[in-house]
This record gives structure tokens, sequence and C-alpha cells, in this order.
């Protein structure tokens, strides 16, 4: 369909045009003849209005003849008939509304001055039409790139999410690493505990495969299940392994990518609070600042430690994600200082629906 015909309100502007146009013929008409306005009106404006609608079969004419692709002489061809044909309809359909007229005593016309009329408006149709091409063609050409813009936009969508999909899928073979280290190291010396720690990794694989397979989730959700991982570390570093929350009040209900913390305290545990002696505090912080989401895991660590081999892999998966998910509005900055590693995640505050819950502390 027609993308004017599609839109009553293009429609009704698009008639208006031509209703003027068929104004300024009939203010000529009128000097002429010297006929009063409102006859000249009735003669010429409804014909012109009518030229109007048969100058849409453009839109189709340009469909069929591309520029792209159509050679000169064809569009050539193409232009002739058309024109040719929409004019000829023009003047035919104009003669007995004219001869109507005239015998109405609207506007008092011969014969003769019928058919040169006639032949005017065939002759003024002719560019009229080739106007109304033009314009086509440009239409044609905003909605053949606009549909090139959606066609880049979809690959990107789908692109993004091939990529989310495969980030997600190194998470759990990454934790599940780190996991089995640890309970390789109780397996000996602690039995029981890593007994405990098989049921308590089983319970979390759970939920972590439930909330990774969504878009999003609430940041309340994703320290409900950080809590559970520490849960797990705290079978194998006891009272070595210290946690504090801070959340600001509303920020629990802010939606985040899903496990987008486990990677952080996975680092801060085996890169920080495991090379140390006296273990120490992973402490973890959301707040809200002018429409963004400020979220940030920090441990002790020793300040002389050099880089273990593969530290990094959870903060490269972390940074990879964000760019996926908001290239624009997301960011992750670490900082090293005084004997504390510091990862700050700034992501844009999008709520979740509902009422607000209490603070997590």
């Amino acid at each position: 369909m027609h993308p004017i015909l599609r839109d009553p309100r293009r429609l009704a502007l698009y008639l208006a045009t031509w209703a003027i146009l068929g104004s300024l013929l009939a203010a000529v008409a009128a000097l002429i003849q010297r006929a009063p306005a409102p006859a000249a009106l009735a003669l010429l404006v409804p014909p012109t209005v009518l030229y109007g609608l048969i100058c849409l079969s453009a839109w189709w004419v340009c469909r069929r003849t591309p520029l792209e692709t159509t050679p000169v002489w064809g569009l050539s061809t193409q232009f002739l008939m058309a024109s040719g044909q929409a004019s000829a309809v023009w003047a035919g359909l104009s003669t007995p509304w004219a001869l109507l007229m005239s015998r109405a005593g609207v506007f008092p016309l011969t014969v003769p001055q019928v058919l040169i009329g006639a032949a005017a408006l065939f002759l003024l149709g002719l560019p009229l039409y080739s106007v109304s091409m033009a314009v086509h063609y440009l239409v044609l050409a905003f909605e053949s790139a606009r549909e090139a813009e959606r066609r880049v936009l979809e690959s990107q969508v789908t692109t993004r999410e091939a990529q989310l999909r495969a980030l997600r899928a190194q998470l759990n073979p990454h934790f599940l690493f780190n996991s089995l280290n640890s309970i390789n190291a109780l397996v000996g010396s602690d039995p029981e505990g890593a007994r405990r720690m098989c049921e308590s990794l089983g319970d979390f694989l759970r939920r972590t495969l439930a909330l990774g397979v969504r878009e999003s989730v609430t940041l309340r959700e994703e320290l409900s299940l950080v809590s559970r991982y520490f849960e797990i570390e705290r079978v194998r570093f006891g009272e070595r392994l210290a946690v504090e929350q801070s959340v600001e009040n509303g920020a629990e209900r802010c939606l985040v990518p899903p496990l987008l913390l486990q990677p952080l305290v996975e680092n801060a545990v085996k890169h920080g609070i495991a090379e140390r002696l006296e273990g120490g505090t992973i402490r973890i912080a959301a707040a809200l600042a002018a429409g963004a989401l400020r979220l940030s895991v920090e441990n002790e660590m020793e300040d002389a430690s050099p880089p273990k081999q593969g530290e990094g892999v959870g903060l490269e998966n972390v940074r990879r994600r964000l760019d996926a998910v908001s290239a624009r509005e997301a960011r992750l900055d670490t900082s090293r200082e005084n004997g504390v590693f510091r990862v700050t995640l700034t992501l844009p505050a999008r709520m979740a629906p509902g009422p607000p819950t209490e603070t997590c502390e």
C-alpha cells in the first residue's frame, strides 16, 4: 500500500497541497475569463485534487523502475508513458466536469474553450507528474535507507546476543574450575568440609542456571547469589573470610546483567583473601548517583604480591559483557592502593517494576 494511504493525516495534508495548487490555477482562470473566484474554484479545485490522487500511481511506477538498475532509456520510456497516461486521464475526466459547470451556469464556457482547457491540463499534467515521480523516488530512497539501517541494527542485536551467550557460557566453567580446586584442597585435610562444599556447590549451580538464562536480574537477586558463593568459600576459609555489604536504599531494585558480580568476588577471594595468611574482608557497596548505579567490590591484598598467571580473566569477561550490553553508559574501573584492590562498575540505573524493598545490609 502507498505510504500516504496508510496514514489519514498524511493523506489529508497531501490532498490539501493539491487543493492549494488548484486554487492557484483557479485564480489564473478567473483573471483570464474575468469570472468570479468561487466559480473558478468550483471548476478547477476538484479536478486538481483528483489529479493528485492519480499522481499516487507514480509510487508503483518508481518501484517498478528503480534508479539503480534501470537504464536511462528505460526511465525515459516509463516517464513518457506514465505521465502521458495520467495527463490524458486528467484531461479526459476534467472535460465532462467543465461542461457540467458550464451548463449549470457556474462557469460559462464554450465548447472550444473546454477543449483548449483540456489540452492545457494535459500539458500541465506532464511536469506535475514528473515532480510526483521525483518525490516518490526520494521517498523510496529514504525507505531503502531506513530498511538498511534496520537490518544493520538487527545484525548488531543478533551479534550482541551471541556475544552475551558466549560470555555467559564462560562463567560456569571458570567458576567450576575454581570451585573444584577448592574442593580438592579440602579432600585431604577436611573431608567433611569437602562434602558440605559439594552440596552447597550443587545448590549454587542450580540458582546460577536459573538466573543466567534471564536478560537481567535485580541487584538483590545478584547479591543473594553472591552470598551463596561466600557460604561455599567459608567452608574452606572459615573466619579468614569476612564480608561486608553496603547497599543504598533503592539500589537493590536496580536491574543488572545476571552473574555480573560473580567473577569479581571470585577474583577477590582467589587473588586477594587466599593469598593472605590472616585472610581479609571483601566489601561490596552499591549506590545511586545521577541516574547511574555504582557498584564496587574491594578486597585486601599484599602490596608486594605480583599478578598471578590467569588473573584478570573474570575482569575481562565482565568488561566485555558491559560493552555488549551498554557500551556507552557502562564501564569498569580498577584501582590498587594501600593494600586494597577495588573494582568499580558504573551502570545505568534501571529500576525493576514493583514496590521498593528493604535495603540489603
